[in-house]
């Protein structure tokens, strides 16, 4: 929804101060150049990308156009089901959630958090680093340094999309001015036409310039920006996962091990401490 607001606002600034200013808004119409600026900067990202970063990329743009699903909600549910996957381990024992982790689907613990379940990332990442405190042959350095790896390597692939627009909406300008040059070289093929047709040949090449800068900085940069900044929201819930299970691998009870992860959250989605505590009850009375 913001993503079409900005670009309704980013519309209505430019071609209404145009209007305002006396212009003709018909005199921007030129598909010509937007073919051109288009055609080239979509030739250009398919020629500078792997078929994996067009899919990602092409994967990641509808997610744009979706509030974050990264709210107070899903992190009050992630803490609470680490609580309840500790305290059943500090009761029964690290053998009594095997079968919890292998089936996370089908567990009675995992099933009642669905915000959590529903994100398949999260749940293997939480799958895998019980699985090796079950084997017990890691200490929680190796398991630390293994973690740290692993967020790193799900936010470069994370970023690759990002990366991709981004570069797509600095080419734009370039390409915005190969258009007007098309169009200089098409008036200077016509100097022998009247003034007011070439004026109007050299106001249609001047659009394109005028598209590409608009295009980048209006329509698509903005989009790489928004990109990584839900980048950085999914890596938080592999942050706050790390930080509680490796404080419980330091002989933490469950409830400070989740308040350490708690911590780690942005300010913004943070609950207090009562609320988390709130909310755990509730969960254990399911």
């Amino acid at each position: 929804m913001f993503v079409i607001v900005g670009y309704i606002v980013v519309m209505a600034s430019v071609f209404g101060g145009f209007a305002m200013a006396g212009g003709h808004l018909a005199a921007l119409w030129q598909p010509l150049e937007l073919v051109m600026i288009f055609g080239a900067a979509i030739g250009a990202f398919f020629v500078g990308n792997t078929p994996k970063a067009v899919k990602a990329t092409m994967g990641a743009l509808p997610t744009l156009f979706k509030g974050s699903k990264y709210t107070r909600d899903m992190y009050m549910e992630l803490m609470s089901l680490l609580f309840d996957v500790l305290s059943k381990v500090r009761k029964e024992g690290l053998m009594s959630i095997e079968g919890d982790i292998e089936s996370p689907e089908q567990s009675p613990v995992f099933s009642k958090y669905p915000l959590v379940l529903a994100d398949h990332h999260i749940i293997e990442f939480i799958a895998d680093y019980l699985r090796l405190m079950v084997s017990g042959n890691m200490d929680a350095f190796q398991i630390e340094n293994l973690m740290d790896n692993e967020i790193e390597t799900h936010h470069v692939e994370g970023h690759v999309p990002a990366s991709c627009i981004n570069k797509l909406a600095d080419g734009l300008p370039a390409f915005g001015i190969v258009a007007a040059v098309m169009g200089v070289v098409h008036t200077m093929e016509s100097v022998g036409a009247p003034p007011a047709e070439l004026g109007m040949l050299i106001a249609h090449a001047l659009v394109g310039t005028f598209l590409g800068i608009l295009l980048a900085y209006g329509f698509v940069g903005p989009l790489g920006a928004l990109l990584e900044q839900k980048l950085e929201e999914s890596s938080k819930m592999f942050q706050t996962v790390k930080v509680t299970l490796l404080a419980s691998l330091n002989g933490y009870a469950p409830a400070l091990s989740v308040e350490f992860g708690r911590k780690v959250l942005y300010s913004t989605e943070r609950p207090t401490f009562a609320e988390l505590e709130d909310h755990i009850k509730k969960a254990k009375s399911k």
